[in-house]
């Protein structure tokens, strides 16, 4: 049930991720950073996710050094998230790339280690240096972002270890049902960026008169969709009482028929780049 801001979904390999989390793209490094990052953690997050080329994992290390503290409980307790960046995709760079993520972080693991971007002709050699990191037991989970079914199946033409995770834009309106249970089917948990479309949904008149009828805001409303969805989120925020209202998304259930109205407002819309289009 999801019931706690605490409930996991188990993946593939038997290590427990937590349903909800905080995102920190385009927060840059300083105290602002920091105190989200902490201020998550004493509120009863346990999932921090950053990346390599968001340029602040030193500053999201302090912020959990501190949240830890602040909540009283150990690194073991924390699932952390970085990614691995395009310019970094090669086997040898690609482990060079997940040392550097950690001696920012001062993290002697990550639980979860992405490859950001499926760069073509690249992910291969990358996707071999996760499988050597996770065979080490040096890291927890491996995973993939931004990757299509195609992506996937290429992938793993050469992997002899599924990605265990798939993170994704995804939103009421890029709801990319297709992609979504071909993961389910393989037993690849899906994981959503930008759950809340950057602010765009939530002047929404559906999504408003929900949240009227439910008693909870635009953004509680998208986020329990996702989770009742069998979808990991990770809301950005920097604000304590945004953080706070983030989570508050576990003592209500929204029906079938909602869930489904939702859904229906999918247009393939995204704000951030195509998977399959992209020059960076």
């Amino acid at each position: 049930m999801l019931n706690e801001l605490q409930t996991t979904t188990t993946l593939h390999n038997g290590v427990k991720m937590p349903w909800f989390g905080l995102g920190v793209f385009k927060v840059e490094e300083g105290a602002e950073l920091e105190n989200a990052v902490a201020t998550a953690i004493k509120n009863g997050y346990r999932s921090i996710d950053t990346a390599a080329i968001y340029g602040n994992e030193a500053g999201v290390g302090r912020g959990i050094a501190q949240g830890l503290q602040q909540a009283g409980i150990g690194r073991e307790e924390l699932f952390v998230t970085s990614k691995v960046w395009n310019a970094d995709l090669g086997y040898e760079s690609t482990l060079a790339a997940y040392e550097a993520s950690l001696n920012k972080l001062g993290l002697k693991e990550l639980d979860l280690y992405l490859i950001h971007w499926p760069v073509e002709g690249k992910i291969e050699e990358a996707w071999r240096a996760l499988e050597t990191l996770y065979k080490e037991g040096r890291v927890r989970a491996i995973g993939v972002s931004n990757f299509q079914i195609h992506h996937i199946e290429k992938l793993m033409k050469v992997a002899t270890i599924k990605p265990m995770v798939n993170q994704v834009e995804y939103h009421p309106r890029l709801t990319q049902e297709e992609l979504r249970s071909y993961c389910a089917q393989n037993g690849i948990q899906f994981e959503a960026w930008s759950p809340l479309m950057q602010g765009q949904l939530f002047d929404n008149p559906l999504l408003k008169e929900l949240a009227a009828s439910y008693n909870k805001s635009v953004a509680q409303i998208i986020l329990r969709w996702d989770l009742q969805n069998g979808v990991v989120t990770i809301p950005k925020s920097t604000k304590e009482d945004r953080i706070i209202a983030n989570a508050d998304v576990f003592n209500f259930e929204l029906s079938e028929e909602d869930m489904a109205r939702i859904s229906g407002l999918n247009e393939n819309l995204r704000v951030g780049p195509d998977p399959d289009n992209f020059d960076f």
